[in-house]
Order: structure tokens, then sequence, then C-alpha cells
């Protein structure tokens, strides 16, 4: 379960770098996409890899910690999501104006 959580982190990271790297605008904004990701996916796997265990304690007198996630770095990524579906929406309108002012999509305003 690590390695390929490792593996898709390894990609999606790979994947968002050589976009950003592009010249076209559209390319940027899915290799930030690709990166946030990325990131999310590094901090899902922080809070420890368990399957089918509860993210918050019993109400049973006895702990286990263990036997639980941690729901700190649920909360993060699920704040990250939200945070980068409103910078992303928000990068797709400069975006816009931006081609409409340069009648281009390159990063530099020029083929």
């Amino acid at each position: 379960m690590e390695l390929i959580l490792s593996i898709a982190i390894g990609v999606l990271t790979a994947s968002g770098v050589w976009l950003l790297l592009r010249p076209r605008t559209y390319q940027l904004v899915i290799g930030l996409g690709l990166l946030s990701y990325a990131v999310n996916l590094f901090i899902f796997g922080m809070g420890g890899l368990r399957v089918n265990a509860p993210p918050v304690l019993d109400k049973d007198g006895t702990v286990y910690p263990w036997l639980y996630t941690d729901p700190v770095p649920q909360a993060l990524v699920l704040t990250a999501i939200v945070i980068g579906f409103a910078m992303t929406a928000l990068f797709l309108v400069v975006l816009l104006a931006s081609r409409g002012f340069t009648g281009t999509d390159h990063v530099d305003g020029r083929e």
C-alpha cells in the first residue's frame, strides 16, 4: 500500500512539474492542480494508512492509539481541496482575462 501511494505521489509530482514548465497557461493550471493533488496525498499519507479504522475515538474508556487514524491530516486535506478549488477558479478567470487582453495564451504573452 505504501509503495503504491509513494509511486502515485511521485508520478503526480513529476507530471505537475513538467506541466508547470510548459509555455501555455492552461498547462500551467493543470500542473498546479496535479501538484496540489500530490501534496494532498502526501499529507493524507503522513496521517497513517489504516483501512477500516475509525477517525475519532469511541465512547469506551479504553484507548488504543494504534487502532485509530489521525483526523488532523484529513481535515487539512479537506481544507486544501477547498482552497485549491478556489485558487484554480481565480486563476482561470485571470487566464481568460489575460488571453482577452494579449490575444495569446502563452505565459510570457508572445508566441
